[in-house]
């Protein structure tokens, strides 16, 4: 005992603190529970690897190896050179270097935890030899691994040890733990080696089998992470001694989807400058509009005005600009506001070869003055409606600056004509002299290279870097971005980016390029929320670039539909898919297109387009959170480089540093040195033969005048900071920041700056800044600070803070209340509004990690959950009268016959709704709200004002799949989630105190049996097992029909049909039919039939109910439970009656028994899984299927009775399908309808999980043979599974479809899913239409079910020989397809390349016949 307290305390003392890797996952990944939806993937190392791995396995390291102990060090397996080849692809993929695996052992029963650390300057070989020496401790130590989680304190529903699993596949089965940990591992890889011959070669045959979670990765990562295995292993065998960090992942087959750094980029396509295009475009339709200014004044028309207007001021004033002495790329400094001004006085310094650069006047007067410090402008254009500039910058401007010329007061009057204001009063218009050059232009010669603007970004010194922009970028782009995205003349563009940050210049020199128009709004316009969308509408606007930030105004609030808006270009900061949802659900015809770049590469950025959901409502579903960069535009290229070894180009997956390469990045920094830094030379093309110039070197003619202004070509590269990695698509996703520079609302901050100033306040004494989200997940800025102890703080402390008061972060900023304000106010002087963090939180001390630094994890988080919450209340009042309008318009287009005005608290179901209808409703509201609301949502929330709350809900807290929200209480929601619980309860009072023995001779005659549900599926071959029986002589079916001749030609009809049917039940007479009903009252029945069988019947097998997977409990209550309390009080009138129910495996669907049948694998006593036993506790709440439902209230109350004396059995099975011999099966069922939705979608999804189908005969035969009392007739109420053996995957069930010749492709489920929506919307006559709630919300969850003991069921079939089958094989899946193909509902196999369909004796008379309800 004492050695295994030592073994659980070093393996404890080893695991504590593990990290959770988080590999890079192609979808989100669920916030919720851990779903799981199982896919293999079958991998087969080349024989190159294999050698390359016989090689390693011969290494010799006695030159290397740093154990001086005279042991000779273990030759590593194949096995272990493979583990410590995929530890370090997890170390590439996520940068961690403390990683956890779950592991096997050759040598020992229980799983071994892996915990390695890795560090990219390690060579492989001493990862290998980690690896060796981290296996044998877990050996020496090795624990149950419950024991161990126990130890650790794990609760299964939280975070898991390990999310990777590497087995060895000959090491003794680790079922138990295997299955345990399924649900939270997204990757297993299975290690197999083949048995070859003496004549095979020496390298090992390796084959590894991957299992992944198909809602986290696409087969197509699976199928990289194995080529990059592969290949890494063929680079270190070689160099075994290489670093880790810099060995190149990328592969051959990688390199075609990932840009080539060598490619030339087009860096001589010049397409001219952006003035001389415009003044083209002015020239040839002078009279177009080109601005269009909502005026302050509402009652103001807009102010229009034309290209000719416009050009001939920018003339007039760039005249006066070179007059006064303006110089190429000297900076003409524009203090301003959003106008027409704006345009002119930008196209006026342009044109003067000068460069422009913008002041905001919202920035406090000490930045503008840094501004203007860096700028060191020689002109100054104050626009008349930007307002006075501040004394101190004034003062600033006058004493520090060498400004030549001034206009005080630019302003255009609607008719066109241009002012400059006075420099005196009195004086005349300093623009007056040059009036008369309107006309003309400068013509000053411009090139790619000429510098045309001067923008500002953080510096890390508190001093902003000025950003010099090329010329060449303001125009490249355009051409294919009007192909690309359909931008012309047509257009009409929004002036909404801030003034003095470089997206402005997208939005004024786009329509100036196209001669489209550009549409400039008020203040109050962007400002009042709800009031931007509607002045977008009105203008209808088609163009339109944004930040999230302005993208988030945008929304706030609105209304307003903008129909017309076409392409939404967002740039300066994380997207968000919220964002993206929020702006579609105003807009339905927009693209969204996600660029990723810089102020330093101008416009050369990447881009990913969001299609419009008019187009594709289901793409952003299966989007992460957060958009990714994409792609390079046309001559951009994102290069993610290795951050060991600069000159490995990363492969798909691997972190790595973004380089953006492109001939239209900025010229570079005002500091040289900072341009050194930045913007380098691509080394990958070194030494390349040089391109040739065709700018200075034309193949026709002489080069153009602008090559006077042209460096040549320069293969650069700028340097981003930003961490990414390739998907598998070649596209990129970012991953953080390399430094702690970050964006907020789409400005660039530097959180070195902010504490550099913070720390400047002498009250300070130690401080950090740090990016947090609030609990709206909004990105906001915390500066956490230790007040210095010094006779001035007691100043600034609050006088009225009792002790108690003072305790915790709150009370730490009510004490310090007097100096954050003084804080903030100092930095207010220093920085821009949108760089003063939004919470300053004061601490006694900071936390420290081991390392002496500030543990930033550990730092508190002000709590904000109150505000939220008031905010959420406020947003969701606000909504819901609009909501329930909209609902109830809907509703009118689907219902049949739908009252008006249609009822907000009547059902949808009660006005003539049903779930095809229902599924209708779903997508109409999905397209509508543009929400992803879950198909369950009508049957759960079923009024309209139901709905209308739930979608407030989806739409205004973006909560996605979990519509079912706290603090957002509809009527009767929060009791019917659960209310089947508290109604078993109420039910089992009706249930009798105690109920009587079977009598003495029970089983000694032959049986007269009570059978309900005859004329469904199961039933009807249940009745055949009953009749076939010389045990039998007689059975009652209850039939619900209007008399006994239609009740019986019903039964005939539905036998037949399913080939089953004898008529000499009827001429003997040991067949009775009974017109009845399962709802009604003593089933429906007379008091004089209800007292004959109560007289004459030995037992009632109950198998009737109400089969429906979409209608929620409520609906199903009176047919399926009630029902059973009917038989029940049947079974006890009269003689005393043996009870037989009929039940589900759906009774047990939650996430409960899932994790007590792994618990229950390789169990002491045996059993295979759920206890038959079980008590059903672990259902009373989370089954979300009303049939679930009503089948454990069923149960429940059938223990209760049971325990009071009711003898009998339920029976519960898995899915029922076709007989095992005839093939004729339900077609109205779920595994047919998913079979033939795939072969009309031609698409399978990947799913391993496995599927307990048991054949209809083999269920019957055990459901007879119960009521037959082949048990103990004396059992209280025992269970029956029904389980088959061996349990068919999915994946075999659909490969099946292949393998008969259907066209069908395999993908992931994810993709599958995505797809079958898409179909079901365009056709909505897909099989699955009905049960799409199933298939898109509930699959992940139902495909993973739980092992069930059936250990009664075993003693049951003990006792007579079965001929039936227990399980679905290959060959009996053919027989059910060539069934479903003869009665028409599946179509003949199209290709001819598949195996023939076996044939189906005797399917000529049988018909496909849905479930039926008896």
């Amino acid at each position: 005992m004492d050695d295994e307290e030592a073994r659980l305390r070093r393996v404890v003392e080893r695991l504590q603190n593990v990290p959770l890797i988080s590999l890079p996952t192609d979808y989100p990944r669920p916030t919720v529970g851990n779903k799981l939806v199982e896919a293999a993937h079958i991998g087969e190392l080349p024989e190159q690897t294999s050698r390359g791995l016989l090689k390693l396995a011969l290494f010799d390291d006695d030159d290397v190896d740093d154990d001086k102990s005279d042991s000779v060090p273990e030759t590593p397996s194949v096995f272990h050179l493979l583990l410590a080849a995929f530890t370090v692809l997890l170390h590439r993929y996520t940068g961690d270097q403390d990683i956890i695996i779950g592991s096997s052992s050759a040598v020992a029963h229980d799983p071994l935890l892996l915990r390695l650390s890795v560090d990219p300057s390690d060579p492989f070989w001493a990862i290998v030899r980690k690896v060796q020496q981290v296996e044998r401790d877990a050996e020496a130590d090795v624990l149950p691994y419950e024991t161990i989680v126990k130890a650790l304190a794990k609760d299964r529903d939280e975070k898991p040890l390990f999310r990777v699993r590497f087995f060895d596949g000959t090491d003794p089965a680790k079922d138990n733990f295997i299955r345990s940990t399924s649900s939270t591992s997204d990757l297993t890889v299975f290690v197999t080696r083949a048995t070859t011959t003496s004549r095979a070669s020496l390298a090992p045959h390796i084959t590894l089998k991957i299992l992944y979670n198909s809602l986290l990765f696409t087969q197509t990562r699976i199928a990289v992470i194995v080529d990059q295995l592969s290949s890494f292993l063929r680079r270190v065998a070689s160099k075994p001694l290489s670093p880790i960090g810099s060995v190149p992942l990328l592969t051959d087959s990688q390199k075609e989807r990932l840009p080539d750094p060598t490619a030339d980029l087009n860096w001589c396509d010049w397409k001219g400058a952006i003035t001389d295009i415009f003044s083209q475009n002015a020239s040839k339709f002078p009279d177009r509009p080109c601005v269009v200014q909502t005026p302050g004044d509402e009652l103001s028309h807009p102010l229009t005005y034309t290209y000719g207007a416009i050009w001939r001021a920018a003339n007039i004033l760039a005249h006066h600009l070179l007059t006064h002495g303006v110089q190429r790329e000297e900076v003409v400094m524009i203090y301003a506001h959003r106008s027409v001004e704006l345009v002119a006085a930008i196209l006026a310094t342009l044109k003067t070869g000068a460069t422009f650069s913008v002041i905001d006047p919202a920035y406090p007067p000490s930045r503008q003055t840094i501004y203007l410090g860096v700028a060191q402008p020689r002109a100054l254009i104050v626009l008349k409606g930007a307002g006075k500039i501040n004394s101190t910058v004034r003062e600033f401007i006058n004493s520090e600056l060498g400004i030549r010329v001034e206009v005080p007061a630019l302003q255009l009057l609607r008719n066109g004509e241009v002012m400059g204001g006075s420099i005196d009063e009195g004086s005349v218009d300093v623009l007056a002299p040059q009036i008369h050059l309107a006309e003309i232009d400068p013509n000053v010669i411009i090139g790619p290279d000429s510098i045309g603007t001067l923008s500002f970004t953080s510096g890390s010194t508190g001093v902003p870097k000025g950003v010099k922009g090329r010329h060449y970028s303001l125009t490249h782009f355009f051409p294919w971005m009007g192909q690309r995205f359909e931008i012309g003349e047509h257009s009409r563009f929004t002036m909404l980016s801030g003034i003095a940050h470089d997206p402005i210049q997208r939005d004024i020199f786009t329509p100036l390029f196209f001669g489209a128009q550009l549409y400039v709004p008020t203040p109050e316009d962007i400002g009042t929320p709800g009031r931007l969308a509607e002045w977008m509408a009105e203008h209808q606007v088609t163009v339109t670039h944004l930040t999230p930030a302005m993208g988030q105004l945008l929304s706030a609030q609105a209304t307003a539909q903008i129909p017309t808006l076409r392409n939404a270009f967002f740039v300066g900061d994380v997207l968000t898919k919220r964002d993206c949802l929020r702006l579609q659900a105003l807009a339905q015809n927009v693209r969204i297109i996600n660029m990723y770049g810089t102020t330093e590469t101008q416009r050369a950025v990447s881009y990913m387009e969001i299609p419009c959901v008019s187009d594709d409502l289901t793409f952003l579903s299966t989007q992460k959170d957060v958009m990714p960069a994409g792609s390079g535009m046309i001559d951009v290229q994102l290069l993610v480089v290795n951050r060991l070894d600069k000159s490995v180009l990363c492969g798909v997956g691997e972190v790595g540093e973004i380089y953006v390469r492109s001939g239209g990045l900025a010229e570079g920094y005002s500091d040289t040195d900072a341009t050194l830094q930045k913007f380098v030379q691509n080394w990958f093309s070194a030494s390349n033969t040089p391109r040739q110039d065709t700018m200075l070197h034309p193949k026709e003619g002489h080069a153009p005048p602008a090559a006077r202004h042209w460096k040549g070509i320069r293969d650069r590269m700028y340097r981003s900071g930003d961490l990414g990695r390739y998907m598998p698509n070649g596209s990129v996703e970012c991953a953080g920041r390399a430094d702690d520079q970050v964006k907020i609302r789409g400005f660039r901050i530097e959180l070195g700056e902010i504490d550099t100033l913070l720390s400047q306040h002498p009250l300070i004494r130690e401080n950090v800044t740090l990016v947090r989200r609030d609990k709206d997940e909004e990105k906001i800025l915390v500066s956490y600070f230790v007040p210095l102890e010094a006779p001035d703080l007691a100043g600034f402390e609050s006088d009225t803070i009792s002790g108690d008061e003072d305790k915790g972060v709150a009370g730490g900023i009510r004490k310090y209340k007097r100096l954050i304000k003084d804080v903030r106010e100092h930095l207010k002087k220093k920085l821009p509004s949108y760089s003063i963090p939004s919470l300053f939180v004061p601490l006694k001390r900071m936390p420290l990690n081991p390392n002496g630094k500030i543990d930033k994890p550990s730092l508190p988080f002000p709590d904000t959950v109150q505000a939220a919450s008031i905010e959420s209340r406020r947003a969701g009042t606000q909504a819901v009268n609009p909501t329930e309008a909209t609902i109830r318009a809907i509703w009118g287009t689907i219902l049949p016959n739908a009252p008006d005005p249609i009822p907000l608290d009547e059902s949808f179901f009660d006005l003539g709704g049903h779930s095809i209808l229902a599924t209708r409703l779903i997508f109409e509201i999905r397209k509508t709200f543009i929400i992803e609301a879950p198909l369950g949502l009508v049957f759960d929330h079923p009024t309209v004002a139901d709905q209308a709350a739930q979608v407030d809900v989806l739409k205004n807290a973006d909560l996605g799949l979990d519509y079912k929200a706290p603090g957002v209480p509809t009527a009767g929601v929060a009791k019917r989630a659960e209310e089947y619980g508290t109604d078993f309860e109420s039910l089992k009072q009706q249930l009798k105190e105690s109920y009587s023995p079977l009598p003495d001779d029970f089983g000694t005659q032959k049986f007269r049996v009570f059978l309900t549900g005859a004329t469904g599926f199961l039933g009807a071959f249940v009745l055949k097992d009953l009749l076939q029986s010389e045990q039998v002589s007689k059975v009652f079916c209850l039939v619900r029909d209007g008399s006994q001749e239609k009740a019986t030609e019903r039964l005939r009809q539905s036998s037949t049909g399913r080939g089953i049917w004898d008529e000499q039940w009827v001429e003997s007479s040991r067949l009775e039919v009974l017109c009845g009903d399962l709802d009604q009252a003593r089933f429906g029945l007379s008091a004089a039939i209800w007292d004959k069988v109560a007289n004459e019947v030995d037992a009632i097998l109950h198998n009737g109910a109400f089969v429906h997977w979409v209608y929620p409990y409520e609906k199903l209550r009176p047919a399926n439970v009630l029902a059973t309390l009917t038989g029940i009080e049947l079974a006890s009138a009269g003689r005393q009656k043996l009870f037989v129910f009929v039940s589900s495996t759906s009774a047990l669907d939650t996430p409960h028994y899932v994790q007590l049948s792994d618990s229950m694998l390789n169990d002491p006593d045996g059993l295979l899984g759920v206890p038959e036993d079980d008590d059903l506790e672990g259902a009373r709440h989370g089954l979300k299927s009303g049939y679930g439902q009503s089948k454990w209230v069923s149960e429940k109350l059938l223990f209760e009775a049971g325990r009071r004396g009711l003898r009998g059995h339920i029976v519960r099975p898995g899915y029922v399908v076709g007989d095992s011999k005839s093939a004729v099966t339900n077609t109205d069922d779920f595994i047919w309808r998913l079979i033939k939705g795939c072969v009309q979608l031609g698409l399978v999804p990947n799913i391993n999980n496995t599927v307990n189908m048991v054949p209809v005969d083999h269920v019957a035969r055990c459901a007879a043979l119960a009521a037959l009392g082949h048990l103990r007739k004396n059992c209280a109420m025992s269970v029956l599974h029904i389980t088959a053996k061996p349990r068919l995957t999915f994946n075999n069930m659909f490969l099946s479809l292949a393998r008969y010749g259907y066209q069908v492709e395999q993908c992931g489920y994810l993709d599958w899913r995505r797809k079958l929506e898409r179909h079901v919307m365009e056709v909505q006559d897909n099989a699955l239409f009905p049960l799409l709630h199933f298939v898109l919300d509930d699959l992940p969850t139902s495909t993973k079910a739980p092992e069930l003991d059936d250990r009664n069921t075993r003693a049951l079939l003990e006792s007579v020989p079965v001929e039936t089958g227990v399980s679905v094989t290959e060959e009996v899946m053919g027989l059910y397809l060539a069934w479903l193909v003869q009665v028409g509902f599946l179509p003949q196999p199209m290709s001819s390349s598949g195996q023939p369909l076996p044939q189906v004796e005797g399917a000529a008379g049988m018909v496909a016949i849905g479930r039926n309800r008896a």
